[in-house]
């Protein structure tokens, strides 16, 4: 891969990371059932998609199916998990995708995980359990806890299979997996009450920028990276959701998850720094 564009995609990544940050504030914002909110939301990323690219190659192979249908369950069963766990469980489980890649990345992409990228993991791992054991980090909910382990598998499944379509789009799964997506919520949304403006806006920003902005750079981006790179760099995303908390609400998270955040942002940036510097190498 060129060094200018691996070094670009990693900067991509971050920034797709920062895009599904905001999650957590705009969630707030509409007064809907998760199902429906994700199906909304969907609909509007899928349109924003389709408007902001152009050659679409829908080919409906196995991958580019499979992709959307992971892409698909990703957003749904994390919408799941929250409901039957807490925030911080589900989020923490569903970040556990890097270890899911980094198993099955070298059978299936021809991509080894190697020893400073198993370390990497661990240190992040445990930097998230810190980071959120203050926030509510609990062995409770089972059908939950499964739940966020299912999200994280399909999460690694989602970027096993774009990185597959690297020489090909992958933003077309993208676009599939939203309309799936919203297929699923559409009886939600019917069901749901009429949206005051402030729920409009938030629920046109979860689409067009939390969403689809933010996927427009993830499939950009995994062109030039492995696919392990695209799991654990976006890891940042869980910590920054506190920020915007912090910044908007006031409210400041404790000293441990302060310790676990500084962990993780080390270790993301570490490996960030570490594959640009091999790129430059190679």
């Amino acid at each position: 891969m060129k060094t200018s564009e691996h070094t670009r995609a990693i900067g991509q990544l971050l920034f797709a990371a920062l895009l599904w940050s905001l999650g957590g504030v705009l969630i707030k914002e509409v007064p809907w059932p998760p199902l429906a909110i994700a199906g909304g939301r969907g609909l509007l990323a899928a349109i924003f998609l389709f408007a902001t690219t152009r050659n679409h190659r829908f080919h409906l192979s196995p991958v580019q199916l499979g992709a959307a249908v992971a892409y698909a369950a990703t957003t749904i069963t994390f919408v799941a998990a929250n409901k039957l766990t807490t925030a911080a469980n589900a989020i923490l489980l569903q970040y556990t995708a890097p270890v899911w890649v980094a198993l099955l990345g070298a059978w299936f992409l021809g991509e080894r995980a190697s020893r400073a990228d198993w370390l990497a993991i661990a240190a992040t791992f445990v930097g998230m359990v810190l980071f959120f054991w203050s926030a509510g980090l609990q062995l409770t909910g089972f059908l939950g806890n499964l739940i966020g382990v299912a999200s994280g598998v399909s999460f690694a499944a989602m970027a096993l299979l774009m990185r597959r379509q690297k020489d090909t789009s992958a933003v077309e799964s993208i676009i599939l997996g939203n309309l799936l997506a919203f297929v699923i919520g559409l009886p939600a949304i019917v069901a749901a009450p009429m949206l005051p403006a402030t729920g409009w806006i938030a629920l046109g920003l979860l689409g067009t920028v939390q969403l689809g902005m933010s996927y427009h750079l993830y499939a950009r981006a995994i062109r030039h990276v492995t696919a392990l790179e695209a799991v654990l760099i976006p890891v940042i995303e869980p910590i920054l959701n506190p920020v915007w908390v912090l910044l908007l609400v006031g409210e400041k998270p404790a000293g441990l998850a302060l310790v676990g955040g500084v962990v993780v942002l080390g270790a993301v940036t570490l490996r960030a720094v570490a594959s640009i510097r091999r790129s430059h190498v190679s």
